[in-house]
């Protein structure tokens, strides 16, 4: 979302979500709705069981859009309710998502961790992406996520960066972020990065333009007891654009300014051997003077 009123929630494509283990071991591709399995039998929405050769019509549970509308997954339900602004206080009592085993799917993947990868398309205006559990809906102009299905008051958002870039990636650069990591110390965690992107060309003595972007960041935290914490948990990344603008450009060095290069450095050298070498001998004379007077004396 940026402060031009743009908001994409749920961002699926070119975003890629793996299931890790502890250990950070890939265990399978996560899929984009929990479950996945077929209702035997489902309610319909006269309330009746699906008998033989009687087309599906799931019930959406007060939440349809219109009399003919079909909910016929326990994702399809969710959708629905998240567009009325309802939350889903008890997936089990909606028949979709007991088949599905909706609650078993979620606590048998109870410690386990996910890696994000890909990448998002942005306006180049001030904005902020995240992540954080739950489904993402809009209730009265607020931005809030459904996580009553999880049926747990603490999530563990410890993390680690291993890559993150504004643009393509040009000679030189170095994102600030890249293997950046935080640990949650409690049962309410919620880590926000400000990020300030300078725009930067990159001309290379080929004369390919790479358009890119530099960034410096600012890391915030906020932890304690999630009772008394009404902020989503989550991992924040609030961006903003410079009015500056960075070039780099490579350039050929012509023969002319190798030669005078070249030259300093032989004059350079030649005076500093000269200035050691000036000092050697008077030092040596100044002892040689001092142990002849000694033996005079």
């Amino acid at each position: 979302m940026d402060i031009s009123g743009q908001e994409h929630l749920d961002v699926k494509h070119d975003v890629f979500k793996q299931r890790i283990d502890a250990h950070g071991n890939v265990i399978a591709t996560k899929q984009d709705a929990v479950g996945g399995m077929k209702v035997e039998k489902p309610l319909q929405h006269h309330g009746g069981r699906l008998e033989h050769n009687e087309t599906y019509c799931g019930s959406c549970y007060g939440a349809q859009e219109s009399p003919e509308q079909c909910c016929n997954s326990c994702e399809d339900v969710r959708e629905a309710y998240r567009k009325k602004g309802w939350g889903v206080s008890n997936p089990d009592s909606i028949d979709q998502c007991k088949s599905e085993g909706f609650l078993q799917t979620i606590k048998d993947e109870e410690g386990e961790g996910c890696n994000i990868y890909g990448f998002l398309e942005i306006n180049k205006v001030a904005g902020n992406f995240h992540f954080a559990p739950g489904k993402s809906f809009q209730q009265s102009n607020v931005h809030v996520h459904d996580l009553l299905p999880f049926q747990k008051d603490s999530f563990n958002l410890s993390h680690k960066i291993n890559k993150l870039s504004f643009g393509e990636p040009f000679p030189g650069v170095i994102n600030p972020l890249d293997g950046a990591q935080w640990i949650q110390h409690s049962s309410y965690g919620m880590a926000q990065y400000f990020v300030k992107v300078v725009p930067t060309v990159y001309s290379h003595i080929n004369e390919q333009i790479i358009l890119s972007n530099q960034f410096s960041v600012t890391e915030h935290s906020r932890s304690g007891d999630s009772g008394r914490v009404q902020a989503l948990p989550g991992v924040f990344f609030f961006y903003d654009l410079s009015p500056i603008k960075v070039t780099f450009t490579e350039r050929h060095v012509s023969f002319l300014h190798f030669l005078t290069n070249v030259c300093a450095i032989v004059g350079g050298v030649f005076t500093v051997s000269g200035i050691i070498d000036s000092f050697v001998y008077h030092g040596q004379r100044a002892i040689t003077k001092k142990r002849e007077l000694g033996k005079f004396t």
